[in-house]
């Protein structure tokens, strides 16, 4: 029964999405499907590399800054600060979220042509994107944030990037477990940043509940302050998911890669420096 009813919310959802927004293209991400099958590891890569195709490039910057890339040249960049590294590339469209001013800045460079905020004016009204780029689509979807003492409705975003058939997440500054529309407005991910700090977002065992409900294929911690902080979330995902420890800051990731069995990818944070 339950199955039953997640899949007509999936279905209401995007029903719904389609007929308010006739000139989108479907969203491939918005279904119930099974990763596909693939071999069992991702690709070590620089960031300047050139990417085979149908494949996607993903290198932790730093905190929960990740820089998507594809093989287009389509740069984006997630809870943009202002600062990426010793760089100049100017990305395509940077996204944020207001929780911390780690994870968004007033402002953007004008030369970043699609700046997307995660939250709404006035307070509480939330925001929604969906930016079709022709390689790639961003979208999000929103949830609340903890604000003071009390709780700012929509005043975060989970985006989601769809690109060479793969649905990338970013979880941003999550403050509270998805409820059942939201998560049928996800939708499959099969890449997901996820902060597991353990506090100033979710607590650890609830973050764990949220990812072993999505079972996306490729799980990147973000935002931890200490190895020791990490290791407390692999001890808890190690039941149900691998663990890799590849030594660098970017990988590689395409439908043909993505692994058989669930796995935490565990990426070392660098700043972005030209060749």
């Amino acid at each position: 029964m339950f199955r039953f009813l997640l899949t007509f919310l999936v279905f209401a959802t995007a029903a719904t999405v389609t007929s308010a927004q006739q000139d989108r293209r479907p969203s491939h991400c918005i279904a119930i499907a099974d990763a596909a099958p693939g071999i069992s590891f991702v690709h070590k890569a620089a960031w300047t590399d050139p990417l085979p195709d149908y494949t996607v490039g993903i290198q932790y910057i730093q905190h929960a800054s990740f820089l998507i890339r594809t093989r287009g040249g389509l740069n984006a960049v997630t809870d943009f600060t202002g600062f990426i590294g010793t760089t100049t590339m100017i990305p395509d469209v940077v996204t944020m979220n207001h929780a911390h001013s780690s994870h968004f800045t007033r402002a953007p460079d004008p030369a970043i042509p699609h700046a997307l905020r995660g939250w709404g004016e006035p307070f509480g009204s939330g925001i929604e994107h969906y930016l079709d780029l022709g390689e790639m689509v961003v979208r999000n979807v929103s949830t609340d944030i903890r604000s003071g003492a009390g709780i700012e409705p929509k005043g975060n975003s989970i985006f989601v990037f769809e690109v060479e058939g793969l649905c990338i997440g970013h979880l941003g500054h999550l403050h509270h477990e998805p409820d059942d529309l939201q998560y049928a407005a996800l939708g499959r991910l099969d890449v997901v940043m996820a902060p597991v700090d353990g506090g100033m977002t979710l607590a650890l065992p609830v973050m764990i509940r949220v990812l072993k409900r999505l079972k996306s294929s490729i799980v990147l911690p973000m935002h931890w302050f200490s190895d020791y902080g990490v290791e407390r979330f692999v001890a808890g995902m190690a039941d149900e998911f691998d663990i890799q420890r590849p030594g660098t800051s970017e990988i590689e990731v395409s439908l043909a890669t993505l692994p058989d069995r669930p796995t935490v990818v565990i990426l070392r944070p660098s700043w972005l420096r030209d060749e």
